[in-house]
């Protein structure tokens, strides 16, 4: 049975942390360039496996050591900062379209990328820790993925709406810059720490 207040505190919670998160600078970035839909299927689909296993895993999810989380966070923020700034200029403001780029590739991208970025992360810690405290994997489970999605495909969407206003080089050098600054703040928390 699901429950609809513990569905919805989830929702609520999960959202408003990951709204502000690398969640939405990476749908953005992903919305820019391929189609949303093969976009968002790959997003979701990874978001759909973190919950999985942070409902799984309940509280054991607290004990990772944050310096290694927050380590590999950093660098693979700074690595995707130098993949976009140094990737070549092809002059090509178009969004790439299905027959360029497939459903499979697009997808798995998206995965791939929420995947890695998001391990560890504090939402998914969070669901964890909402699983033991709740005792109701179903509702939280509900709750954590529908709040996910929400921001995924704000991000997107939004990432599909601001290229019409603003040209791609601008938004990939902004995401450079803030992937940049994500990078640098997690590798200095493990330092700090």
């Amino acid at each position: 049975m699901i429950s609809i207040t513990v569905l919805a505190l989830v929702f609520g919670v999960v959202f408003l942390a990951e709204l502000p998160d690398k969640t939405a600078l990476a749908g953005l970035v992903l919305g820019t360039r391929y189609r949303a839909s093969y976009v968002f299927a790959g997003v979701a689909a990874a978001f759909l496996l973190h919950v999985v296993l942070a409902v799984a895993a309940g509280s054991l999810l607290t004990l990772l050591p944050q310096q290694i989380v927050h380590g590999i966070t950093g660098l693979l923020f700074l690595g995707g900062a130098a993949v976009l700034l140094l990737k070549k200029d092809d002059g090509d403001e178009e969004i790439r379209r299905p027959e360029n780029q497939s459903f499979w590739k697009v997808s798995t991208a998206g995965f791939m990328l929420i995947l890695i970025a998001e391990f560890g992360d504090l939402t998914q810690i969070m669901t964890a820790n909402l699983a033991a405290r709740y005792d109701d994997p179903l509702s939280v489970g509900l709750g954590a993925v529908l709040a996910l999605w929400a921001v995924a495909g704000l991000g997107i969407v939004g990432g599909k709406a601001l290229m019409k206003r603003v040209p791609l080089k601008l938004i990939t050098k902004v995401a450079a810059l803030l992937m940049l600054v994500l990078g640098a703040w997690s590798l200095y928390e493990v330092v700090a720490a």
